[in-house]
């Protein structure tokens, strides 16, 4: 329920026309941050290897 009341204000408020952009902007937006979350960079991954031989 919390949903579509979350939704209905945002039509009211961003108007039908630009909601689409909207939409497309945070779904972008999530997945370069969980791209950035989930990658590490080779010397990251270089330390992280030795600690999972030893366990």
């Amino acid at each position: 329920m919390e949903i579509v009341i979350a939704l209905i204000l945002a039509l009211i408020v961003f108007g039908p026309k630009r909601l689409p952009d909207l939409g497309r902007s945070v779904g972008k937006g999530m997945r370069e941050f969980k791209g950035a979350l989930t990658s590490a960079t080779p010397d990251e991954q270089a330390q992280e290897r030795p600690a999972r031989e030893h366990t």
